[in-house]
């Protein structure tokens, strides 16, 4: 069976969880270092993203991340999630990082603040998708290796590369698999031909 694991120092990790599970797969709640050679793949949750940083180097983890997701691990991004792969965060909190993985720059909160949250029908390249959006950020710049999956109100919302699918939005507070899918279907290809 394979196992996705879920970055479980902050944020959305119930609602992933139980959507992997809906799917059949077991889900791993990553806590340390340890965890990520236990897993088939990586989802990286939705939450406060620097928060989410600091306690991932507080806890040892960050670099482990950085390591796995960078040496191919298949990894399911939304929102924090996000902001914690890109290359570049335009408008950091004070002493934020990122891992650095994947070849884009993002804007935090871009679509304004809580209030502004709506759900959306997103046509995406993989099909239309129900997501939600919170405080979410944007994609401000797309390297060359980055295929853009969706954009929303005139700004891109959703990427993939070769073992990474990035969104600012979030997929399983409104239940939607596409995402997840795609995620399991690269894990088990990964699991079979490895």
């Amino acid at each position: 069976m394979v196992r996705i694991g879920v970055l479980a120092v902050q944020g959305g990790v119930r609602e992933h969880a139980d959507l992997l599970a809906g799917l059949g797969v077991e889900p791993v709640l990553v806590r340390r270092p340890d965890d990520l050679a236990r897993v088939d793949a990586l989802v990286l949750p939705g939450g406060e993203s620097s928060v989410i940083d600091r306690l991932a180097r507080s806890m040892g983890l960050a670099e482990p991340l950085r390591r796995a997701i960078a040496g191919g691990l298949p990894t399911l991004a939304t929102c924090a999630g996000l902001i914690m792969l890109a290359d570049g965060v335009l408008d950091p909190a004070p002493g934020q990082q990122s891992l650095r993985v994947l070849d884009v720059d993002v804007r935090r909160n871009a679509f304004g603040p809580q209030v502004a949250s709506a759900e959306v029908r997103l046509a995406t390249a993989w099909g239309p998708a129900a997501v939600a959006f919170i405080r979410a950020p944007a994609i401000e710049r797309v390297g060359p290796d980055v295929n853009v999956l969706a954009e929303h109100a005139g700004r891109v919302v959703a990427v993939a590369s070769a073992s990474v699918i990035a969104l600012a939005c979030h997929p399983e507070l409104t239940g939607e698999e596409l995402f997840h899918r795609r995620l399991l279907d690269q894990a088990s290809r990964l699991a079979h031909t490895g």
